[in-house]
């Protein structure tokens, strides 16, 4: 078994085996959920009203629509995922200095940089992963609300933005591996990501958000009410961003003073 591999396999057991994996899910869980019952009292209301699940005189806008609700489902991903995603980042960096297993770590006989590579594609699996279970739940919720509007041109469209919009917002959490590999734990990566989060709401409500990597993700998503579309600079700026976090947490593992 190449050194990759083993690396891999390791840290895939680590995720598999902790209960962090199982929290996030449920956390995740809970997005399509209220989605799907955001969607059934628009295409229900009068029913939720009477039921009690909606105020007599709460009024929601929008339409009961799978194009509609596509593009929650890629809201829910760009927000919510910005949050889940950094924290599995996080957690897969930073548990080797809050459990003290970074010297038993480093102490393999595998180069550091491996070791590194490994942690970034357990990431990776195990967001896409969590993005594909959101789709899948939500779309099967989707199907049971009986939402109008399906066509194949719908699900190629609504499918396109949401694969785009998780590799966005993915690619975003690299940064989080660095700030937990350099602050030795969680709280300054989940610190930098709610900020992240905050600022990303401000920037893009003053109409700076395409040039804000953390605001890029909901902007295509169709945060904003309208169509985005998603430019070379603004995915050249996102990949920057995420090659930064890569180049800068390879750097602190390779040239940091680990104790």
């Amino acid at each position: 078994m190449t050194p990759i591999l083993a690396a891999l396999q390791v840290e895939t057991l680590k995720l598999r085996k902790s209960k962090l994996l199982w929290a996030v899910l449920a956390a995740f869980t809970i997005a399509p959920l209220m989605g799907g019952f955001f969607m059934f009292v628009l295409k229900n209301p009068e029913f939720a009203k009477t039921t009690g699940l909606l105020g007599a005189k709460a009024q929601i806008a929008g339409e009961a629509t799978w194009k509609a609700y596509f593009s929650m489902l890629a809201q829910i991903i760009a927000v919510g995922g910005m949050l889940i995603f950094g924290f599995v980042a996080s957690w897969i960096f930073g548990r080797e200095y809050t459990d003290r297993t970074i010297k038993d770590l480093l102490a393999l006989p595998y180069h550091r940089g491996i070791l590194v590579i490994a942690k970034f594609l357990t990431v990776l699996a195990a967001t896409t992963l969590l993005s594909a279970y959101v789709v899948a739940f939500g779309i099967f919720i989707g199907w049971g609300i009986g939402l109008a509007g399906w066509s194949a041109a719908v699900w190629q469209k609504g499918l396109f933005v949401l694969s785009i919009t998780t590799l966005l917002t993915i690619s975003l959490s690299t940064p989080l591996a660095f700030f937990a590999s350099w602050s030795r734990g969680y709280l300054a990566p989940l610190g930098f990501m709610v900020l992240m989060v905050v600022f990303s709401q401000i920037i893009a409500a003053i109409g700076y958000g395409n040039y804000f990597p953390w605001s890029i993700p909901a902007l295509y998503s169709g945060i904003a009410g309208e169509e985005y579309a998603l430019k070379v600079g603004n995915a050249l700026i996102v990949l920057s961003t995420s090659l930064a976090g890569v180049v800068a947490t390879l750097v602190w593992w390779l040239y940091a003073d680990q104790y």
